[in-house]
């Protein structure tokens, strides 16, 4: 028999998925798995219980893209890293979303069992890795300065709903230089987002990202000027009409590396919803390529360019 460790973070998200839980031992049994499900009881537990895992044929995730970035930070540290899988249990679940996965838990672990095996960009700031997104500017850390019981009680619309109360906030601009492909600018921006991913925040982007490869090696980089509200609406109605190079306010490209060098410590990071807090003016951003995860069927064709051994056997 096959085994398979589900890590399991119980504060993840609406109260009611935790129910979904008790079903996972019985649905992996009949799919040939052995299973042991682990609690994660603080923040970075999951990291923890990864690095320190025997060697498995399966860890699956159960909960939000929070806990996702533990658990794949800590198997980029492990020798051996771990086949892993996706149960999205959180408020937003962009991750499972862009795989296509759905808002129930058997299903999803139906889809990923029955899926294919892939290699995953996992993109690196300093060493800490993100699986979706890095960004600093004002409003980014709504993810994780929500209040929990808003995000219990409402789910996705509790981020609405405090973001509300932020829009006071004074947007401030950050000198920096910075260096891609071997050429250095010197610049100064609001905010800078960096993904690798199709969505962002609960909002599909892919209108906005041209061709978003989760295997490419590169990720996208957008940096903005953005100096008020107003702006913000402003760039909201270019996005649909024009191309992000020719926005004014925009500067955007991709690459598989980017060094950072600020002229004071800027605010703290928001990575994968959590903030990633920190003393540096320097961070350089790169990709890393030890993660397989299984991943249903659905969106592979569109979201990855090279085909795995499953499918190049179908």
């Amino acid at each position: 028999m096959l085994n398979c460790v589900v890590i399991y973070n119980p504060n993840s998200g609406r109260l009611s998925n935790r129910n979904d839980v008790k079903k996972i031992h019985k649905i992996l049994e009949n799919y040939g798995y052995e299973t042991k499900i682990i609690y994660t009881e603080y923040r970075g537990h999951a990291k923890e219980i990864t690095k320190s895992l025997k060697d498995c044929d399966l860890l699956l995730c159960a909960g939000g893209d929070g806990t996702l970035n533990e658990v794949i930070s800590g198997n980029i540290e492990r020798k051996k890293p771990i086949l892993l899988g996706h149960l999205p249990l959180g408020s937003v679940n962009d991750v499972a979303h862009m795989y296509g996965m759905s808002g129930n838990t058997i299903k999803n672990i139906a889809l990923l069992l029955n899926g294919v095996k892939k290699n995953i960009d996992v993109c690196l700031i300093n060493g800490s890795p993100f699986v979706y997104v890095a960004c600093m500017g004002a409003f980014v850390d709504i993810s994780y300065a929500t209040p929990r019981k808003l995000k219990e009680k409402y789910g996705r619309i509790a981020y609405v709903m405090y973001g509300i109360k932020q829009l006071k906030e004074k947007i401030e601009f950050k000198k920096l230089k910075y260096t891609v492909d071997g050429e250095t600018y010197e610049d100064e921006f609001s905010f800078i987002f960096i993904t690798n991913s199709n969505r962002v925040g609960g909002m599909n982007i892919k209108d906005i990202y041209d061709d978003v490869k989760l295997d490419d090696n590169k990720f996208e980089v957008l940096m903005c000027k953005i100096k008020n509200k107003w702006d913000i609406l402003k760039a909201i109605h270019y996005i649909k009409r024009r191309e992000l190079n020719d926005i004014p306010m925009f500067t955007y490209f991709k690459t598989n590396y980017i060094k950072f060098e600020f002229e004071n410590i800027p605010p703290s990071w928001c990575i994968d919803g959590d903030e990633l807090t920190h003393e540096e003016k320097v961070f350089e951003i790169s990709i890393n390529k030890d993660n397989y995860m299984m991943l249903p069927s659905k969106n592979v064709s569109l979201l990855f360019e090279n085909k795995s051994d499953e499918e190049e056997n179908e």
